[in-house]
């Protein structure tokens, strides 16, 4: 079994959303992992109730670099987002502490 939550998303859009509507999160999960395996994961790992699992698939951006001794191709890595949405009055600790 694959590994299905990486990290959690912790960014100002995302900060301004928790902040908004205090029961959703963020993820970044494994590109392979469903929103079945995904809402499974976080009730395990943090004991909360998941209502709704939102995702988004972001592929890798080209990116060119230019050095003294030429021209360089590359591509970031692609990711895959959730953003789930807890039962009203459950809360993840993790960001509360930050």
């Amino acid at each position: 079994m694959h590994q299905i939550l990486i990290r959690p998303l912790i960014t100002e859009k995302m900060t301004n959303i928790t902040a908004d509507q205090s029961n959703k999160y963020g993820f970044i999960v494994n590109t392979k992992a469903n929103k079945i395996e995904i809402k499974k994961a976080i009730e395990n790992k943090f004991n909360v109730n998941v209502v709704d699992v939102r995702t988004i698939n972001y592929d890798g951006k080209t990116k060119t670099q230019f050095r003294k001794s030429g021209r360089f191709v590359g591509k970031t890595s692609k990711y895959k987002k959730a953003i789930i949405t807890l039962k009203k009055g459950e809360t993840i600790e993790l960001f509360e502490q930050v």
